[in-house]
């Protein structure tokens, strides 16, 4: 039977915590419930815990990039299998998780569903202001390009994984705005996502953390993530198959294999080559290989991006004059 998680960041959500894990519960019985207090300075993690929810509570605010990776953490340690995030705030309804299950289920090669304020034609929900939407837009413009599949709301935070998106995530998790990153994560690791029409709720108390005045510098920080996040490696399809060789292999096996390659060949190279080493000299040349297409293909890839980013400067200048306009 699959166990399933609920991971519910928070961050000073004493007034919307306790409404927000009883949804939970109503509506997806079978999620165990995590709270991960943030840091929080109020009674968010005594009211999770009176509400019956599991806490995990941060020494200081981390943010929801550490938060998250935390749960993920905590998922992937107590054998999880699917975990769905839910925002403290009361923003996500929890009556759609069974339907990000449903269709995660629907099929084996899917990794990731999110839920998507704007695949709902009826256009019923909370959206966000006019400078957000636009600043949305963006976003998904630029991560269609990369992923070469329609992304209609890479900011969502309302996300199912499975199994191999948790190990993925436990493992590394963008910190700072991490939504749209994350899609960018796992298209670099060849898992699989996809959108379901979901309505969003606007928040029960509290206010966002980035406010009007801030949505330029978050576009443009996002957007130099992005494009910084085309340089990091990424695991060639040979490496992914001795990945996988390795896993079944006894760990000690796998430990002596690896033995000493990092220190040869640095940390990022060293896990591609540990992986060679546990399949044998014809899964060190497939490895090679693999890294030289992928190389010739992020070349196009990055081609794209570069494209993609310097259309959306002119939506920059765009959403900078909503903002103004927005705060008169």
């Amino acid at each position: 039977m699959s166990r399933n998680l609920a991971i519910v960041p928070a961050y000073n959500e004493v007034g919307a915590i306790a409404a927000t894990i009883a949804a939970i519960r109503q509506s997806a019985g079978d999620f165990d419930v995590l709270v991960i207090d943030d840091g929080s300075s109020d009674g968010t993690a005594a009211r999770a815990r009176a509400a019956g929810a599991t806490v995990l509570r941060m020494p200081f605010n981390l943010g929801i990039g550490g938060a998250m990776q935390s749960g993920y953490i905590y998922a992937r340690e107590h054998g999880y299998d699917v975990a769905v995030q839910v925002d403290g705030d009361g923003q996500h309804d929890p009556r759609h998780i069974h339907s990000l299950l449903a269709r995660l289920r629907e099929d084996p090669e899917l990794n990731m569903v999110t839920g998507s304020r704007f695949l709902d034609t009826a256009g019923e929900g909370y959206r966000s202001s006019a400078a957000r939407r636009i600043g949305i837009r963006v976003f998904s413009t630029v991560v269609s390009r990369i992923t070469g599949q329609r992304v209609t709301d890479p900011t969502s935070g309302f996300r199912m994984t499975d199994r191999h998106g948790i190990e993925l995530f436990a493992r590394d998790y963008p910190h700072d705005y991490p939504e749209v990153e994350a899609i960018l994560l796992m298209h670099a690791h060849r898992l699989r996502s996809c959108e379901i029409p979901v309505v969003m709720r606007p928040r029960l108390t509290g206010r966002s953390a980035i406010s009007s005045t801030q949505s330029v510098y978050y576009m443009v920080k996002v957007l130099l993530a992005i494009f910084v996040a085309l340089f990091r490696a990424r695991p060639s399809s040979a490496a992914v198959e001795t990945v996988d060789a390795a896993d079944a292999a006894d760990a000690a096996d796998a430990a002596h294999a690896a033995d000493g390659v990092e220190a040869a060949n640095g940390v990022e190279a060293g896990e591609d080559a540990a992986a060679a080493a546990a399949a044998g000299p014809t899964g060190a040349a497939r490895v090679s290989e693999g890294v030289g297409a992928t190389d010739r293909g992020r070349g196009g890839e990055m081609a794209e991006a570069r494209d993609a980013v310097a259309e959306a400067r002119d939506a920059v200048a765009e959403v900078g004059d909503a903002v103004v306009e927005g705060d008169r």
